[in-house]
């Protein structure tokens, strides 16, 4: 998959998980790499990077014993999630044209 439509979907399906709840990185990594190959050096410079643009913030909770990163989405992140469902759509739209037999002939 090309690199740059592949980030963008990431972002997405990032933004997407956090809609439901926050989660703590491991569980983020683990439910992105169910649906994609993925490796975490490509997961946590997105995060930072949705991070720096305010779309998504870290906060730390103590779990079991252990101090863990959660991410959680913000208003802007929401925002930016509705984007990426009608840029989906649209290239959904694209790939079905792409896909389907010409029947013109």
């Amino acid at each position: 998959m090309e690199i740059q439509l592949k980030k963008g979907l990431l972002e997405a399906y990032v933004l997407s998980i956090l809609r439901e709840g926050p989660t703590y990185g491991y569980k983020l990594f683990d439910t992105v790499a169910k649906a994609i190959e993925i490796s975490s050096s490509t997961l946590y410079p997105i995060l930072r990077r949705l991070q720096q643009q305010g779309v998504l913030e870290t906060y730390q909770e103590q779990s079991m014993g252990r101090l863990r990163n959660y991410y959680r989405i913000t208003e802007s992140g929401r925002k930016r999630l509705e984007e990426y469902k009608v840029m989906c759509a649209e290239v959904l739209d694209l790939i079905k044209a792409i896909m389907e037999e010409n029947n013109d002939e």
